[in-house]
């Protein structure tokens, strides 16, 4: 039985509802709160072994891929890098690759959604092109994106310059400003903090708590953020199909994606569309866009919580790679159709060859990122 009909989901009121994800929001916070005070808490020692096992932005684009296939969420894995960057404890330099890697780790859930028709080759032909068409996407921006990124700093002064506009001219690392939800956010912080005296097991535990509050929190953000706009999402995307056009998929890509905090929800979605023949590989595609697009608004959030502003810069990073990917690869029809052409002749390997999918699944989100992380020093 689908969770969203069931007696319990639907005695509570969309009143109440919204109230909880507003909650579960302020939780998310606390989490990231939490996870920049246990980082911190760690010492100088700690930090100095995370900068050593990622080291160059190869090992932290490979080190994002496997964090995020680990949790299946981007989400919870750029949130992480937030706050260590908000700690001071990883170089907003090594998190630009890490939140690149974070993009493409998140795609795997696109994978492994289309697996449920491999028994029927046609349905699975169309399946596994619309979900690794994310895939070759994502690929492609990092490809063109990371080393423009490392030869000329584009993205991160971009932000840096948006983050002077958002924060005031003048805020620095060592003045950074206090708002009322930071105050709200370290409150809790504060009181778990005042229980124990400093040391390890302080910091473990305020490691821990974060971890957990982030994971826990955007989980039933999300559950709660579907069941309430549950039957909207379907409506939506059979206007799309209705209506066409490429701007509008991107511009409901992005809106389904906020409004459930998920974007591997969204793309989940139009996966057994395809699938099915309802929506095509060129319709669904910027959909997909759009999601990733949508996807960076939970980073944006998690640095509310930070002190530092790098932090919001790296979440504007995210934003802006996503942004300026698709400006680079959308508006060109020569450009924009190579990753459906790339998926769609994957998919027409994997029809035939079923184990190509497990070659190609394992080798792009566990060989690769294991052999970056661990030999690429």
């Amino acid at each position: 039985m689908d969770p969203a009909r069931t007696p319990t989901a639907r005695t509570i009121p969309p009143v109440i509802r919204a109230l909880l994800v507003v909650f579960f929001l302020y939780l998310f916070l606390v989490g990231v709160g939490f996870l920049e005070a246990g980082i911190a808490a760690m010492g100088k020692g700690f930090q100095q072994g995370l900068l050593e096992s990622v080291s160059n932005p190869i090992s932290g684009l490979c080190a994002g891929i496997l964090a995020t296939v680990l949790v299946q969420s981007s989400s919870v894995t750029t949130s992480t890098i937030v706050g260590m960057v908000g700690a001071g404890t990883l170089p907003l330099a090594l998190a630009v690759p890490m939140v690149m890697g974070a993009n493409i780790g998140t795609t795997v859930t696109n994978t492994l959604a289309s697996l449920g028709s491999i028994r029927r080759a046609e349905e699975f032909r169309r399946a596994f092109a619309a979900a690794t068409v994310h895939d070759f996407f994502n690929l492609l921006g990092v490809a063109v994106l990371l080393p423009l990124e490392l030869a000329t700093g584009l993205l991160s002064r971009m932000a840096g310059a948006l983050t002077e506009v958002v924060l005031g001219a003048g805020v620095s690392a060592s003045e950074p400003g206090k708002s009322p939800i930071r105050q709200a956010v370290k409150l809790p912080v504060g009181w778990v903090e005042d229980l124990m005296e400093p040391g390890k097991v302080l910091a473990f535990l305020l490691l821990a708590l974060g971890l957990a509050l982030i994971f826990t929190s955007l989980t039933l953000i999300t559950r709660n953020m579907r069941r309430l706009v549950a039957g909207g999402v379907e409506r939506v995307m059979n206007r799309v199909i209705g209506g066409g056009g490429g701007v509008v998929g991107i511009l409901v890509g992005i809106g389904v994606t906020v409004a459930v905090q998920s974007s591997s929800i969204t793309t989940s979605i139009l996966v057994p569309l395809v699938a099915a023949g309802v929506l095509s590989i060129h319709s669904a595609y910027p959909i997909t866009l759009g999601a990733n697009v949508g996807t960076t608004v939970t980073a944006l959030i998690a640095s509310l919580a930070v002190a530092r502003p790098e932090g919001l810069t790296v979440a504007l990073v995210h934003l802006l790679f996503n942004m300026v990917a698709l400006v680079l690869v959308y508006p060109v029809p020569q450009v924009r159709v190579i990753p459906i052409r790339l998926a769609e002749a994957l998919a027409e390997v994997a029809v035939r060859k079923h184990r190509v999918v497990l070659a190609y699944t394992a080798t792009l989100f566990i060989v690769l990122p294991l052999l970056g992380v661990f030999l690429v020093q």
